[in-house]
């Protein structure tokens, strides 16, 4: 905020207040002005020192309680007697007091502005080294991305090859399987005919006639085997029974009747 000669309305100079003076303010001989509420508490102790200044007050007029906004009465009799000249000089102090304070709200405004336009300046260029600084990682990371894209496309072909190499196995497996199982009917195949020709070829030798299927027997009878075939013959010619080759038909009987007359 300026002041300026126009504004009527002065600033209280204690650090922490810098508020609007209305009603009474506190007036120093070092030029300094301070609110009703400062003033009383600041000026109350003896020796009485300046706030702003740090400056003793120890005259009986250093410090002047006054009303800001008079009345007109006062108006009328505050210098009323005196001569022009010291009318003159009481109004001329009074202006430079007004002046001081204005020449020392804009010098604090100055000082103010240049404050901030540094911490302006200061922020500014934080932001600029953080924003180069985000700069250089967003570029490191789309070179990232980018590698990394190119590592997946890599990984893509790799598995694309890997996936046709195991469907062109597996193609090769059921071939091979079906080739397998091909070879694995034929040989059953030509193992049976063989088992039968050497059946038949057994049977004929011994002169038994045998049917190529194997017959079903009782469990008894499977677990006995061969030795129980030999004791059933056995008991047969002991008994003087007809073995299976003496048993006589209508035609070996003629036969032997012809051979008996001649």
């Amino acid at each position: 905020m300026t002041m300026s000669l126009c504004d009527d309305t002065l600033l209280c100079n204690f650090p922490k207040c810098r508020t609007k003076l209305n009603g009474f303010a506190w007036v120093t001989a070092c030029s300094h002005v301070f609110c009703d509420q400062h003033g009383s508490g600041e000026f109350s102790r003896s020796p009485a020192i300046c706030p702003a200044c740090s400056s003793a007050l120890s005259g009986k007029l250093d410090i002047v309680r006054t009303e800001l906004s008079p009345s007109e009465d006062y108006k009328a009799m505050v210098l009323a007697g005196l001569r022009p000249d010291v009318v003159l000089d009481i109004s001329a102090r009074a202006l430079a007091f007004w002046s001081y304070q204005v020449h020392q709200e804009r010098m604090y405004q100055e000082y103010s502005l240049s404050r901030a336009e540094a911490q302006l300046k200061q922020m500014d260029k934080v932001l600029t080294q953080q924003n180069q600084s985000r700069d250089l990682e967003l570029t490191a990371m789309r070179g990232e991305i980018a590698s990394l894209k190119k590592v997946m496309e890599e990984y893509k072909r790799k598995y694309s090859e890997v996936s046709e190499k195991l469907m062109e196995r597996n193609r090769q497996y059921q071939k091979l399987q079906g080739l397998y199982d091909s070879l694995r009917l034929r040989n059953m195949v030509v193992g049976d005919r063989d088992t039968l020709h050497h059946v038949g070829h057994h049977d004929f030798n011994t002169g038994v006639a045998r049917q190529v299927s194997t017959p079903q027997r009782s469990p008894q009878f499977l677990s006995a085997g061969h030795d129980v075939d030999n004791r059933f013959f056995s008991c047969l010619e002991a008994d003087g029974a007809k073995t299976f080759f003496q048993f006589s038909s209508p035609a070996m009987e003629k036969g032997r009747a012809f051979i008996k007359k001649h």
